[in-house]
C-alpha cells in the first residue's frame, strides 16, 4: 500500500487550514513535487488507485497519470479518504487557530477533539481505516495507491502500527511524501515513512519477505 499526501498547495503556502474547501490549487512548489512523482512512481503496476475527491489530490497525481497515458476512470474517488471536516475552523489561519484552547486538545488528546460544526478526529480515523481495508480487499496481492491528506494518512499509519490516536501527532507526513505499508495475514509493517525523494518503482520487482527478520530487516524487501 503506497500512501501519498497531496503536493504543496496554495493553502499550505498561506498557512491556511484548507479542510474540505474546493478549488484549492497546488502551489508552484507543489507543481514541481507533482512532476517529480512521474519518476518516483515510474511504471508501478497499481491494481487499485483510490483517492480523496478534493481537487488537490487529483492534481498531485495528474502528471504521473498523463505520463503513463492512464485515464482518470481508473481512479476510485472515496469520501472516506477526504480531508477531516474541520467545520468552523476551515479557511482559518493556523497561526490564529494555534491560540485557541482547543488547539491543545488537537495536539495532546486528539481522540477527544470534535471540530466545531465539523467531525471528530476519531471518526476521521475510522473512515480512513475503512478506505484502507476496502482497497486491500480489491488489491489482493498487488500494489495499491492511496492519495489523501496529512491527518488522514497519519491516522492510517497510527492504526496499522497499533498506536492510540492520541499518539498520531508524533507522525509527520509532509506534502508529496510517500509512505509504504506491507499487509500480510491481517498484519501490517511500515516499510517507508514520509519519504520525499526516493524512487519506488523497485517495489514492482522486489520479492515480498513475510518472515520476521532478526535485527529488523534484511536490507531488501
Amino acid at each position: 500500500m503506497i500512501l501519498i499526501r497531496h503536493a504543496h498547495s496554495v493553502a499550505n503556502e498561506k498557512g491556511i487550514l484548507a479542510g474540505r474547501r474546493s478549488g484549492i490549487a497546488l502551489s508552484q512548489k507543489g507543481l514541481v513535487q507533482a512532476a517529480q512523482l512521474k519518476d518516483r512512481l515510474g511504471n508501478l503496476p497499481f491494481r487499485e488507485i483510490r483517492m480523496s475527491p478534493l481537487e488537490r489530490c487529483e492534481a498531485t497525481l495528474q502528471p504521473w497519470m498523463q505520463s503513463r497515458e492512464l485515464s482518470r476512470k481508473l481512479i476510485t474517488f472515496d469520501n472516506d479518504l477526504s480531508e477531516v471536516d474541520y467545520g468552523k475552523w476551515t479557511g482559518k489561519k493556523l497561526s490564529v487557530l494555534a491560540l485557541k484552547k482547543e488547539w491543545r486538545v488537537v495536539q495532546n488528546s486528539p481522540s477527544a477533539m470534535i471540530f466545531p460544526e465539523g467531525e471528530s478526529l476519531a471518526n476521521a480515523q475510522k473512515r480512513a481505516e475503512r478506505a484502507l481495508m476496502k482497497s486491500i480487499k480489491r488489491t489482493g496481492n498487488g500494489i495499491a495507491l492511496l492519495v489523501s491528506h496529512g491527518d488522514i494518512i497519519k491516522s492510517i499509519i497510527a492504526t496499522t502500527l497499533g498506536l492510540d490516536l492520541d499518539k498520531f501527532q508524533k507522525i509527520v507526513i509532509d506534502p508529496a511524501s510517500i509512505s509504504v505499508l506491507d499487509y500480510n495475514k491481517n498484519s501490517f509493517r511500515l516499510l517507508h515513512l514520509n519519504d520525499l525523494s526516493s524512487n519506488f518503482e523497485f517495489l514492482s520487482k522486489s520479492k515480498r519477505n513475510t518472515k520476521t527478520l532478526v535485527g529488523g530487516g534484511s536490507g531488501k524487501l
